[in-house]
């Protein structure tokens, strides 16, 4: 079994495919994965290779193969899989000499769509689809399943669920970084990695999009933040060309002198994507040999992600926002019960510029459906803020609705010392990955001694080790209990925290504002209470972040503590700065461009309306709307808006939008003229992903985009370029595979439109690649083709 090798002896993965199949004949927007049935030989050989090099793992010819992507319908889907295996099968007894284990992996790639709400695929249609492939090629012999160059977190999470769901084999995940360590979606390497060590893979890291040099930074991070084994599988460089010829700038023995650096460094499994070979293989094994994992220690973090950052608890003290609780609060409650999640969405997005670290989302009320409400705010609130969630809930079928979906590694409210309760969360912490809050209660109710608490707290820990669970992924609360009623209330948490904190060495949560219910000036005991409870070892605060009480106490005391370097957060927080609101303006009030960055529709609609009472449409478009999605462009462009914000605030733009536009036709006025641009996924590509990016942002700008789908024929572009005279088009592909039809693309658009310019871009392309087929531009980004195309028409744009 590859369970039991796996973390102690290095094993090698093979190398590219696409390109060894291109040399054997395949042709541009052939799908690869039908030449296991139609030129199975060639198949063979190609795997037959890399058994011979040294290959422990050889991947099955089905990066493309599910039901969402494969399009060809002369061949049933089970039957691609099934003869994928068994040709790996069959390579394996023709190209193993040495008498050593070898095992089929069954290659699982990207659908190339996003899912909702970013894109147009629901979560559990990808599980499905996923799922489908996964259970051909178990049935079919498959000895794990290999996810890989997944760019999104969230399509990652579903292909993982559906592995872990429908089959019983071992789960590799790989994800695409590029060089800065973010994923197309914005994901960084610590939420990535904690989202899929929390999801129970078996082993977990980096392949594609970069060479060996570029990796090892990356690989590096990744190794230092997981104890699961760690794979990289690089390209061999970055892709060339001489005499007309493609080719990759990084031979074999460059390729195992780095990978050397790389396993001794503490990869578990070495292998290669795009432009490697046979030839590379076989030298990296021969240079490696055969040898033990390295071990690296890996830090033991409590880690909560979203799909964008992950927090770290245990060092600085967090902030867990309180506001998303209907507990106490009217205006939420009645939001909840009018479906108004505007409010809710403003309310999270509040927090976040207050300092709040993680929001907790509670949404229970007797007469609404928990279950579905908590679906669609976690999602909803995901989409305007990259801050992790709590899921705040004591329903155990709404906490599972809400983990299943959720994008990342979230913390779960609550679990406590009764069995009955321990039985119902943690098999979802071990299903869904999650760091749990224990509540020091059980059976017999609230111990009214720390002592009885922290043995609590020492229940739940051992309780939670059978189900596999670490004292990483756990938080205790001990419980602040309101001193009006219990005067020795303080103190007994207090200890609490200490002795759980010394005995344990967990991290803690604590609702502050507990404390003073039915006393007068709560936020006075509340901010001391929360001091001295920072000072016994509190971890995280459930507070309320608007509450200057409260934010005094939590900047004060990372100040004296030494835990805000040169008091940089102080400073700013209380250095002067004129945070008011604008003159005339109510604090719940957003002005448009504050709507739009935010992603606040209903906001965006009455700011909007508001402004054409004083503003002609044009003066908004200009002086409001355009500002707003420059920003929002720009943030995007550097890092600090992630792509469900950017989606969120283009659609709140369009609403804004669609209002002035109502006015300037009754007004008698017109639009600026939209330059048209074509967009398009090549011939033989369907992953739409960057190119879908790319439309976004370039309709942020005004453009007129004539988006042509995936898997477009080249004459299918020319034609639309030459039949509504366009002068710029975009084209994306993903697979090395499919740049020829890029190429054919371009020659076309030269003979037939002259005048008209291409930008190109895609995880396969560089700046030489781009030369060296024709493109005028090549695109690092989306906000640098939207650059372009605004260098392209100049002032008309």
């Amino acid at each position: 079994m590859i369970r039991e090798r796996l973390g102690k002896e290095v094993l090698y993965f093979d190398g590219g495919m696409g390109t060894l199949l291109q040399e054997k004949g395949l042709k541009a927007g052939e799908l690869p994965e039908v030449w296991n049935i139609e030129h199975m030989e060639e198949v063979i050989e190609i795997h037959r290779q890399y058994f011979e090099a040294g290959s422990d793992i050889v991947l099955t010819n089905t990066f493309g193969a599910n039901a969402l992507k494969f399009r060809d319908s002369s061949y049933e889907l089970s039957d691609i899989v099934t003869a994928a295996v068994i040709h790996v099968k069959e390579a394996a007894s023709l190209g193993v000499h040495d008498g050593r284990e070898v095992y089929a992996a069954l290659d699982v790639g990207p659908t190339g769509k996003l899912l909702k709400p970013m894109g147009d695929l629901d979560f559990e249609d990808a599980v499905r689809a996923f799922g489908e492939v996964m259970r051909c090629g178990e049935e079919a012999g498959a000895d794990l399943i290999h996810i890989e160059t997944m760019s999104d977190t969230y399509e990652m999470k579903a292909a993982v669920l559906a592995a872990k769901e429908q089959t019983n084999l071992p789960v590799f995940a790989t994800m695409i970084f590029d060089e800065k360590g973010r994923l197309l979606t914005g994901g960084d390497v610590r939420s990535a990695v904690a989202m899929l060590e929390g999801l129970g893979v078996d082993a977990l890291g980096i392949n594609c999009g970069l060479g060996p040099e570029q990796m090892l930074p990356i690989f590096q991070e990744i190794v230092s933040r997981t104890s699961v084994p760690v794979i990289v599988k690089p390209n061999a460089g970055l892709p060339k060309q001489k005499d007309g010829a493609v080719y990759y700038d990084v031979d074999p023995a460059e390729f195992a002198s780095v990978m050397e650096k790389i396993v001794e460094g503490g990869a578990a499994v070495a292998g290669g994507c795009c432009g490697t070979t046979p030839a590379h293989i076989r030298k990296m094994i021969e240079t490696l040999g055969r040898r033990s994992v390295q071990h690296v220690e890996a830090e033991e973090e409590t880690v909560v992600s979203s799909y964008g950052q992950a927090v770290i608890l245990g060092k600085k003290p967090l902030i867990i926002g309180e506001r998303i609780n209907p507990t106490g609060k009217k205006r939420l409650k009645q939001a909840l019960k009018e479906h108004d999640i505007d409010y809710i969405l403003k309310e999270g997005i509040t927090q976040q510029e207050k300092g709040a670290h993680i929001l907790d989302v509670n949404v229970g009320l007797p007469d609404i459906n928990e279950s579905e409400m908590m679906k669609e705010v976690v999602t909803e609130i995901q989409s305007v803020t990259s801050l992790p969630l709590q899921i705040d809930t004591v329903d155990a079928e709404a906490m599972e609705a809400a983990m299943r979906i959720y994008n990342g590694k979230p913390m779960v409210n609550s679990v406590n010392g009764k069995k009955e309760s321990m039985d119902a969360v943690f098999p979802l912490i071990k299903k869904y990955g999650g760091v749990a809050v224990g509540l020091t209660l059980d059976e017999e109710g609230i111990p009214s001694t720390a002592e009885g608490r922290i043995r609590i707290a020492g229940k739940i820990i051992r309780e939670a080790e059978k189900y596999g669970i670490k004292k990483k992924d756990l938080v205790i609360d001990v419980l602040a209990m309101t001193v009006s009623s219990d005067p020795e209330g303080a103190k007994v948490t207090l200890e609490a925290l200490k002795g759980v904190r010394e005995r344990y060495g967990v991290c803690t949560v604590l609702g502050v504002s507990n404390i003073s219910f039915g006393l007068p000036s709560r936020p006075v005991i509340n901010a001391h209470f929360y001091t001295m409870a920072m000072q016994a070892g509190l971890s995280a605060g459930i507070v309320n972040p608007s509450s200057e009480e409260m934010m005094r106490s939590y900047y004060a005391y990372c100040a004296l503590t030494d835990q805000d370097p040169n008091f940089e957060a102080y400073i700013q927080r209380f250095g002067g700065t004129d945070t008011a609101a604008p003159k005339g303006k109510k604090d719940s009030e957003l002005t448009l461009q504050a709507a739009i960055e935010k992603g606040l529709k209903e906001e965006a609609k009455e700011a909007a309306t508001e402004l054409l009472l004083t503003l002609a449409p044009l003066e908004i478009i200009d002086s409001h709307l355009i500002p707003a999605l420059d920003a929002v462009g720009k943030g995007f462009e550097k890092g600090t808006v992630f792509l469900p914000q950017l989606l969120m605030s283009a659609d709140a733009a369009k609403i804004a939008f669609g209002v002035l536009k109502e006015h300037l036709a009754a007004s008698g006025g017109s639009e600026k003229k939209k330059q048209k641009v074509i967009l398009a996924t090549v011939k033989g590509d369907i992953h739409d992903i960057g190119k879908n990016i790319v439309k976004v942002l370039l309709e942020n700008y005004s453009f007129d985009v004539r988006d042509l789908g995936k898997d477009v024929d080249p004459e299918l572009i020319v034609q639309t370029a030459v039949d509504e005279d366009i002068r710029l088009v975009g084209l994306s592909a993903l697979m090395t595979t499919t740049v020829a039809s890029m190429e054919e693309t371009i020659r076309l658009l030269r003979r037939e439109k002259p005048d008209c310019k291409v930008m190109v871009g895609g995880a396969v392309l560089n700046q030489e690649y781009a030369d060296m087929i024709g493109a005028d531009f090549y695109g690092k980004d989306a906000m640098q083709s939207v650059y372009y195309a605004q260098n392209v028409f100049g002032e008309e744009s």
